[in-house]
């Protein structure tokens, strides 16, 4: 497999339907390829949905989708029992997590206790339900929109469930170029449907081995300690970085290097994708008067490159 060139065909498809966002959309291949969970967070009516979906086509994966309410439950999660009665007995019918990407459609519309259905899934790949642990499809990924909390109906994820998601990304409005090619062009319903698949489960885990094997050298490695460092030393934020959220930061590096043709992680790798990576991780100090977006950039700014 010629990796550059794939991951050419899949940011120039991607972008056929998502015009104007080639940001967001390099941050969704690096999240994916990565092995992580992503976040999209924007007001309705962006595109955040038809992303996830081009997306799950594109990377030629098995999809689900749920739209999370207040009335949702975990069981309309993970599956329920029903008793059949030619069998005789108790027969377990997987619920939509059991599909290797799971669309959670406005997930901070459902209750704290269906959110919290995820935790599992998202962190060790399978589901504890009924006294028994099933594994959830390789690979699997969420991929999970949310509206902005001053909305109606919203209830925020909690920490522990925000750290489970290796990146988040906004959207944004899109520039009058991009508004009038969405205006003028094809429904963006009708072209997600008629995308091709550009990998498959085999082509993905290859390129996943690629990222792994992406170097790291030891310079970096003091760079990456550093910046987890300073996000704990009470300057900047509430609560500082944990070791899962720098890990997850140095997986996200080593793919934003593949992504840029490189077999090697520069400190630039980490500059394009921190503010992602960490910015729904952390809550800046009282005093600051900065939002968590342009906190984390201050602190990239403050702490000396190697």
């Amino acid at each position: 497999m010629d990796a550059p060139l794939t991951l050419k065909k899949i940011r120039d498809q991607l972008n056929t339907v998502i015009v104007g966002k080639q940001a967001q959309i390099q941050g969704c291949m690096v999240c994916l390829l990565a092995g992580g969970h992503l976040l999209i967070e924007d007001v309705p009516g962006v595109g955040k949905t038809t992303l996830a979906h081009a997306l799950a086509r594109t990377f030629g994966l098995q999809f689900s989708r749920v739209q999370f309410t207040s009335d949702l439950l975990p069981s309309d999660l993970s599956g329920v029992s029903v008793y059949e009665r030619a069998k005789e007995a108790f027969v377990f019918h997987p619920g939509p997590i059991f599909s290797q990407v799971l669309l959670a459609d406005e997930i901070n519309r459902a209750s704290p206790k269906t959110q919290s259905a995820l935790l599992e899934a998202m962190e060790e790949r399978q589901v504890s339900t009924e006294g028994q642990t099933r594994l959830l499809p390789s690979p699997f990924f969420v991929i999970a929109t949310q509206n902005p909390l001053d909305q109606v109906g919203t209830h925020p994820l909690p920490e522990s469930q925000l750290d489970r998601f290796l990146m988040r990304i906004s959207l944004g409005y899109p520039e009058r170029r991009a508004e009038r090619e969405l205006l003028a062009g094809l429904d963006r319903r009708h072209m997600v449907e008629r995308l091709p698949n550009l990998l498959d489960q085999s082509a993905l885990a290859q390129l996943q081995a690629l990222v792994a094997q992406v170097h790291v050298a030891e310079p970096f490695l003091d760079y990456l300690q550093d910046l987890v460092a300073a996000t704990r030393n009470g300057q900047w934020f509430v609560q500082g970085l944990s070791p899962r959220a720098g890990i997850a930061l140095l997986r996200a590096a080593k793919a934003q290097a593949l992504l840029c043709g490189r077999d090697y992680v520069a400190p630039d790798d980490v500059l394009a994708i921190a503010p992602q990576t960490m910015g729904h991780r952390l809550i800046p100090t009282v005093d600051a008067g900065l939002g968590a977006l342009a906190q984390v950039q201050a602190m990239l700014r403050a702490v000396p490159l190697p």
